[in-house]
């Protein structure tokens, strides 16, 4: 069983598929995983056990009787504490919210439950989301899974830790300032943040509950242990929000990029507003080069580059961040 903690979404829901894995033993699993590994990390800050297992069952269920609901069915998963799940607390790290128990949920909740997948928990994230890092007087820090002396990032942290931890297959962050690319960049997962309003932010704190209007800047998006999860998760969260519905949809092409011969890596190393260690930059500096092996352009620039990708329009800036982790 304990191999199934790092398998990606994608070969889970194959597994399911197949039924040669059932919904209630993988739920059971990830909850086993958070009891022995939270202690020391400290990821995962709401547990909805009864409930998450209740809804395996009824998973398999469907399954057995060919009623699967959608892409994610009977796949368990946590999501970040900053998005409103219907009867679980819902903090974003404030105090304030200690008793926030939304009755709706949120416009991703509902995405993520009408393609069949099961919310478990709920993650770790600073206060209202506002830090690099991931402590708050709730819950406490969250530390690196790799590293208990090191933060795992923030806003996003408790999210990825429990990825990097197999706590969970799939997480979806928000990012305004690197909320989910800092953190994916420290545990070595990976994480997107795709155009604005690609994904909903309605139901997400801050800004403050039940707040309709879409924030400034700010966005949501997936986080996973693998690429293909990325794709798998956007295309169940993207889209307009109910009330918008009859005014857009969502029609994306698919990526053009086939292969690193025709990629451009842009390298952003050398800002005195924003400096780096030497040993960072070392790092991506060896990665870079390991990457034009591969075929991969890259050169160093003082600005970023704008790459057009399957989500990310050519006039969008997508910040790509790669670890020298892994």
């Amino acid at each position: 069983m304990s191999s199934m903690h790092y398998l990606p979404a994608h070969k889970l829901l194959t597994e399911l598929e197949a039924g040669r894995i059932t919904s209630e033993s993988l739920t059971k699993a990830l909850l086993e995983r958070i009891h022995q590994q939270n202690s020391s990390i400290n990821a995962v800050v709401t547990l909805d056990e009864e409930r998450a297992l209740s809804r395996a069952r009824e998973s398999d269920q469907q399954r057995a009787a060919g009623q699967a609901t959608g892409p994610l069915h009977g796949l368990p998963m946590t999501l970040k504490d900053t998005w409103e799940v219907a009867g679980m607390t819902a903090t974003a790290g404030a105090s304030a919210l200690q008793t926030h128990v939304p009755e709706k949920h949120a416009d991703i909740a509902q995405r993520l439950e009408a393609a069949g997948a099961i919310i478990i928990a709920k993650t770790n994230v600073p206060i209202y989301a506002t830090d690099l890092q991931s402590y708050n007087k709730l819950f406490g820090v969250t530390n690196n899974p790799y590293n208990t002396d090191h933060t795992p990032g923030g806003s996003s942290g408790g999210a990825a830790a429990a990825l990097a931890s197999g706590m969970t297959p799939l997480e979806v962050g928000s990012d305004l300032a690197g909320s989910i690319r800092t953190p994916a960049h420290f545990c070595g997962v990976f994480g997107h943040k795709p155009t604005r309003d690609l994904v909903s932010l309605r139901g997400h704190i801050p800004g403050p509950p039940g707040t309709q209007s879409r924030p400034d800047l700010a966005v949501g998006g997936p986080m996973a242990r693998c690429s293909q999860d990325l794709e798998l998760l956007l295309n169940v969260i993207a889209g307009p929000r109910p009330a918008d519905a009859r005014s857009w949809a969502l029609a994306m092409e698919p990526a053009k990029l086939e292969t690193l011969s025709q990629a451009r890596v842009g390298l952003w190393l050398d800002d005195p507003l924003c400096p780096i260690e030497t040993e960072l930059s070392a790092g991506y500096r060896d990665l870079a080069g390991k990457l034009e092996g591969l075929g991969a352009w890259w050169q160093s620039r003082t600005i970023a580059y704008s790459i057009s990708n399957t989500y990310c329009p050519p006039t969008s800036i997508c910040w790509a961040v790669c670890s020298p982790l892994h």
